[in-house]
């Protein structure tokens, strides 16, 4: 299958490039067991090599010394396996090294694959991910202040009053992607490979919706399928049967993707769980309920996706009353539609601010993280590259 050992010489310089993106890989033996999976060795040496910004086969030639014909084989193989992207545009392919996460840990349950132990790697990712929810990798992913992705609020719940406008719709992100595609949920696909299912029930194929340039990338590479705007709301209507929640990019320009996403298989929804309540970006709403028609059934608690309701005695008086906890309500809407008495709503509340593009968003997690100057120091070589051809 290609893999290797995990030893230092073909790693350690792998990590240190993945750990120069805005979502770092911390450094344990499952991560390296985790790459020496999916990276072959030349292909690790291939990926350390990379700049941080998108390259041409040209300039990967020279920064690894690898003749073009071999390389391009090379590359055309990891963007099969889902760890590059390969980017066709006016007669010239540009290559970008994909991050782990949101990456490469996704591509590779993504599709039904013969080349990898897929039930190791998905307890592998498992463990790495949640092993140490405080210091590992989850900490990591959603540590800084600007989180990487956020709720879309079920339109039809949104309050007239709401400053959410129709860029945080799910439907309207579709029709102005002007491309989508439909693939499998990596976290469902993975949790099989654990011997478990949802427990909603929600679909493991054709659920996971991809956008734009990420979306024809997907379909070239047999990840995901070509569907049409309607085929696509229609993916919407099925997530909302499952009383799933709806995650995107944190940015309002061209999101990539929309995840439908469940309380038990989804690893972003686990974070907020695990007490990273503010790990996905809130929608500017949050659950309400209305006493006077709440009877306490439940039903609502076992919807929520990031366990923000329960139930609590009342008294003799009435039955149980419904407690929320506000700071893990990310303001979906998906409770409300199961409330059979009509008892709970949405209201507006303060709307966080999402950055524009999704450059914005890298850059600000870099400078949170302190990791901002390669990228400015990149970007300053690449300006005088384009002066002073050649340097």
């Amino acid at each position: 299958m290609g893999h290797h050992t995990t030893s230092k010489d073909s790693i350690v310089p792998l990590i240190d490039r993945l750990n120069k993106y805005p979502i770092g890989l911390v450094d344990n033996e499952k991560l390296r067991r985790i790459l020496a999976i999916l990276f072959s060795e030349e292909e690790a040496f291939v990926a350390s090599r990379f700049p941080l910004h998108e390259a041409t086969l040209e300039e990967l030639v020279q920064r690894t010394g690898c003749p073009a014909d071999h390389l391009e084989q090379v590359l055309d193989r990891m963007a099969d396996k889902g760890l590059v992207l390969d980017m066709p545009h006016q007669g010239t392919t540009y290559y970008l090294l994909l991050p782990g996460l949101i990456g490469f840990f996704e591509f590779s349950f993504m599709k039904q694959r013969a080349d990898l132990p897929l039930a190791e790697l998905a307890k592998l990712m498992s463990d790495y991910l949640y092993a140490d929810p405080q210091n590992g990798q989850a900490r990591e992913f959603f540590g800084s202040r600007t989180p990487l992705t956020r709720s879309l609020a079920y339109e039809e719940v949104v309050p007239v009053s709401s400053a959410v406008t129709s860029y945080d719709g799910a439907r309207q992100i579709i029709r102005q992607a002007g491309y989508g595609a439909v693939g499998m949920c990596y976290c469902r696909h993975k949790k099989e490979h654990l011997g478990q299912s949802c427990a909603k029930g929600a679909p493991v194929k054709g659920i996971c919706i991809s956008l734009g340039n990420a979306a024809r990338f997907m379909v070239r590479r047999g990840f995901a399928e070509e569907k049409s705007v309607d085929e696509l709301l229609a993916v919407i209507d099925r997530a909302r049967a499952h009383n799933l929640t709806h995650i995107t990019d944190n940015i309002r320009h061209k999101p990539s993707f929309i995840c439908n996403c469940c309380r038990c298989c989804c690893e972003l929804l686990a974070g907020v769980q695990a007490g990273y309540t503010e790990g996905v970006g809130k929608t500017g709403l949050l659950v309400a309920v209305d006493t006077a028609k709440c009877v306490g059934c439940g039903l609502c608690v076992r919807v929520c996706n990031v366990a923000a309701l329960e139930l609590v005695d009342a008294g003799e008086a009435r039955p149980r009353q419904l407690a929320i906890d506000t700071a893990a309500c990310l303001g979906c809407g998906a409770c409300v539609p199961a409330c059979p008495h009509g008892a709970l709503g949405m209201v507006p509340v303060a709307a966080p601010e999402i950055p524009e593009k999704k450059r914005d968003l890298m850059k600000r997690i870099l400078k949170e993280k302190k990791r901002l100057t390669p990228y400015v120091i990149d970007g300053v070589k690449r300006k005088v590259k384009k002066i002073l051809p050649g340097r």
